[in-house]
């Protein structure tokens, strides 16, 4: 991966920059750390896989304390730590989904906020697979192993006990906030 992406999507900006402030704040899949420097919390967490990703975080964040994670495991972090969660375009890559989102809620304090980013697809997606063929509109390259609807993100969240307070559709990408 080049070492500057260039500035996030304008929408995801936006959507980050619209979470109320919060005291401490994790990025969950945080990259190379450009939309967790878009929070406004007076303590960051970065985490991903990616020790690559987390080398750039740390230099663009030298503030934020940088945390490995491990697929498929536990975050490594204590109960009830944060009051937002960020999760932007991580979840569609993850195996696991419903163990990444129950731990965002472990960490999460009560009340606390989860936003989630991750691509669409719902009528359309399923129009252009017919149109086009399977193989044209999911790339078997792709590392997305997931594919959202409103409604099937809508239902996991509440499935794992959050109380979903907007989600909507912006460009090409679901934005939801629910809270623990």
């Amino acid at each position: 991966m080049p070492e500057d992406h260039g500035p996030p999507p304008p929408h995801l900006v936006g959507f980050v920059r619209g979470l109320e402030p919060c005291d401490r704040a994790l990025d969950i899949g945080c990259g190379d750390g450009r939309l967790t420097g878009e929070l406004r919390c007076g303590h960051v967490s970065a985490a991903d896989v990616s020790a690559v990703a987390l080398e750039r975080a740390r230099r663009r964040l030298p503030e934020a304390d940088v945390v490995q994670l491990h697929p498929d495991e536990p975050l490594p972090l204590p109960d009830s730590a944060f009051d937002l969660v960020l999760c932007a375009n991580t979840l569609e890559h993850v195996r696991d989904v419903q163990l990444l989102l129950s731990e965002a809620r472990r960490v999460l304090q009560p009340r606390g906020r989860l936003a989630v980013a991750t691509p669409a697809h719902g009528r359309l997606s399923g129009l252009a697979v017919l149109a086009r063929g399977f193989e044209r509109e999911f790339d078997p390259h792709s590392p997305h192993l997931r594919f959202f609807t409103r409604r099937s993100l809508a239902r996991l969240l509440a499935d794992l006990g959050f109380e979903v307070e907007s989600l909507r559709r912006s460009g090409r990408d679901l934005l939801a906030v629910a809270r623990r």
